[in-house]
């Protein structure tokens, strides 16, 4: 994988263990062969990393790839001059130190033979056996001759259909990404704008959702410093400026101590930093950062129920902060997270927040799957007594990569996937509902009920009506909450199918690629949408009047080829004047009108399902002025007065806000929906650029699909 020079200087960050000096590492890769009896000086600290956590490990293999990979890379450099062979090595420490087994080391060696040397994936296997194979080809790109622009998507659709068979596939990646990303700043401007927004919308989800939150904030704060270099200098030079002082924690920090002394709790209380990004999500929250929000206490103990132990202790000892309370141990989250958090008050006032956790768990939050070791040696009595529906039956198996691995299988088109993966990887909160007989479901934040449907019966799931929610009738569009109680209501029926209208309320890939696709395979299915039977087609293209909505009024003023039928605006991309855009014939005749570029008009294509020609009506000298409705989605960094800026840059522009929403603030980013009533399509570019000159703003886009409403 292409490797960007390094530049140890360019981002500060606190490590634990200092920081390797590649240079030096390189010397010592060139300085030739060593006794078979004993390790390469260059790979000592991956060797010492290893035995740390793996006190019996084989370092046999470990000499072998070494030797494999250095003399394979002899010669390549990075574009700082710097021998190749560093960045296999810088990886394969990475990995080392939160602990990855020998397999995953050996993998990590290697991850680059084949894809920029002559090693071949058979000499791999004959040399390391399979899994290391499995895990080296499963890192290697695909080549841009022979998949043009589609290499990227296509080759992270190869690495997460491998990482369904193997998780330590996507652990090599989060590791060599973050190894480039710390190398990144001799690369043009645009290209590390590039790579850090990819970071962002695919790989630090990534890392989120396998638990290894040591590789996903070192992410952020790269990313954080390429993106947004301004607020990060700010929070740098807020860091800086509190770091020579007395740490307002420590006093708390002691007095915790002495509390689970007394006790009889065997304790270890640390003060934990937070990192650049959390220090500006503090400050983004609350406005005002208070000296305490530089870091939290981290208590670790030994067993599950030392934790609630101690937390008993502080909030008898100390006064507690209840709403700041938390409990992933009886809860945990979908990676695989476990942890109580609570706040307390200090003795002089100062609000500390708190972790509790074993130590076990401590290992897990920080590495994630990286933890768990090989897969493969998992007892496998264990899974047989889960429950199949459990999220956490297989930790290597998650169940939002499971539903990813299901849903892309329909995506066949790399534009589609792609938008598809970074849209689905977005919705980064979770929440876990419960089927009448105790199943669980996990589903993104918003999800409504059509998503549950599709979640838990499939296919089948298009005969659904309706659905209880905690007991009580529910339309379909109805957005669930954490903990709710759903019952889906299926039709005997099974010739009954969906209606276009559920797509305005599926937030789930898995849910919308398969209404799409019934309504796809049944275009001529009765239908809500259908107002009558539909007309026999003319010998040619014949305009018609004005678009109409299902209820009769005027939707929009469109012109399409064809007999008269009910016509309607696609809410999936929302097209205003002057768009270009085209019909697309659904259930009953009806036509629904897109945007050209709509993802749904080239799945139509690709099934043969040719659109229909349709143009806005030539009004006022060829140029629109009706009014119009359009969905904008504003991605920003949050601020103080984020939303007051925004809603005066509508206002400005003569637009009227019929809906809004404001999701909370996740990562180092907020996203605003508007649905906005324009008097004037022409306004819209105009609008657009407004917004986006908005400080903090860093894009607004025309949305793909309105978000869930209730």
């Amino acid at each position: 994988m292409s490797a960007e020079a390094a530049d140890p200087a360019a981002v500060p960050r606190r490590r634990s263990r200092p920081r390797i000096d590649l240079r030096r590492l390189g010397r010592v890769a060139l300085l030739g062969p060593v006794p078979r009896d004993r390790l390469p000086d260059a790979i000592g600290h991956v060797a010492e990393a290893h035995r740390a956590h793996h006190p019996d490990a084989d370092l046999a293999i470990l000499h072998r790839a070494y030797v494999l990979a250095e003399s394979s890379h002899r010669g390549q450099t990075r574009k700082s001059g710097e021998p190749y062979i560093t960045h296999p090595l810088a990886v394969t420490l990475i990995l080392a130190e939160l602990g990855a087994e020998t397999t995953t080391l050996t993998a990590s060696l290697l991850h680059d033979t084949v894809e920029d040397t002559e090693v071949t994936l058979d000499q791999v296997r004959e040399q390391f056996g399979e899994e290391v194979c499995y895990l080296v080809d499963g890192v290697t790109k695909l080549e841009k001759v022979d998949y043009g622009a589609a290499a990227e998507p296509e080759t992270f659709r190869k690495m997460l259909v491998a990482t369904g068979n193997d998780v330590r596939v996507m652990s090599i990646k989060l590791a060599d990404r973050l190894h480039n990303m710390r190398t990144l700043t001799v690369m043009r401007p645009e290209k590390q704008a590039r790579i850090a927004k990819v970071t962002r919308d695919v790989l630090i989800p990534l890392a989120e959702r396998l638990g290894v939150q040591a590789l996903k904030t070192e992410l952020e704060d790269l990313v954080f410093a390429i993106l947004d270099p301004e607020e990060y200098e700010d929070t740098r030079a807020l860091i800086a400026g509190v770091t020579g002082e007395s740490d307002p924690l420590a006093p708390i920090a002691e007095c915790v101590r002495a509390t689970l002394r007394e006790a009889g709790i065997s304790a270890e209380v640390l003060i934990r930093p937070r990192h650049f990004v959390s220090v500006h999500r503090v400050r983004r929250k609350r406005g005002e950062l208070r000296p305490t929000d530089f870091g939290r206490l981290l208590v670790l103990v030994g067993e599950d129920a030392d934790c609630y132990a101690v937390l008993g202790e502080l909030h008898t000892c100390f006064t507690p902060v209840i709403s700041e309370f938390k409990d992933f141990i009886a809860a945990p989250k979908f990676n695989l997270y476990q942890s109580l958090h609570t706040a307390v008050v200090g003795p002089e006032g100062a609000v500390a927040e708190v972790l509790i956790r074993t130590h076990r768990m401590h290992k897990v939050a920080e590495a994630g799957v990286v933890a768990l070791g090989n897969p493969y040696a998992h007892d496998p009595t264990a899974a047989q007594q889960a429950e199949p529906s459990d999220e956490r039956a297989d930790p290597t198996r998650p169940g939002w990569l499971s539903r990813l691995l299901d849903w892309q299988e329909s995506a066949t088109d790399p534009d589609t996937f792609w938008t598809t993966l970074r849209a689905d990887l977005a919705q980064d909160r979770e929440i876990t509902v419960f089927g009448t007989d105790g199943r669980t479901l996990g589903l993104p934040a918003g999800a409504s009920c059509v998503d549950a449907a599709y979640a838990q019966h499939g296919e089948r799931a298009h005969t659904c009506i309706g659905a209880r929610v905690n007991g009580r009738l529910a339309t379909l569009s109805t957005v669930l909450s954490d903990g709710d109680t759903v019952q889906l209501l299926l039709a005997q029926d099974t010739a009954s199918g969906p209606s276009p209208e559920w797509l305005d309320h599926a937030r789930t890939p898995a849910a919308r690629i398969a209404i799409t696709g019934w309504l796809s395979a049944h275009p001529d299915a009765p239908g809500p949408e259908a107002e009558g039977p539909a007309e026999p087609a003319a010998d040619g293209p014949q305009p018609i009047a004005p678009a109409r909505t299902r209820s009769g009024g005027r939707a929009a003023n469109i012109v399409v080829d064809g007999p008269e039928s009910p016509t309607r605006l696609a809410g999936c991309c929302t097209p205003v004047p002057p768009d270009e855009v085209v019909g697309i014939v659904v259930r009953g005749g009806a036509v629904t009108v897109h945007r050209q570029e709509c993802p749904a008009v080239a799945r139509m294509r690709e099934i043969g399902r040719a659109p229909v020609a349709a143009r806005w009506r030539d009004e006022d000298g060829g140029r629109d002025t009706a009014a119009c409705r359009v969905t904008l989605v504003a991605e920003s960094f949050g601020r103080p007065r984020l939303l007051a800026d925004l809603t005066e840059a509508i206002a400005t522009a003569d637009a009227a806000i019929v809906s809004a929403t404001v999701e909370p603030p996740s990562e180092q980013r907020v996203r605003h929906t508007y649905t906005l009533q324009l008097p004037d399509a022409a306004g819209l570019p105009a609008l657009m650029r407004a917004m986006r000159d908005v400080a903090g703003v860093y894009d607004v886009s025309r949305a793909q699909h309105p978000a869930a409403t209730g």
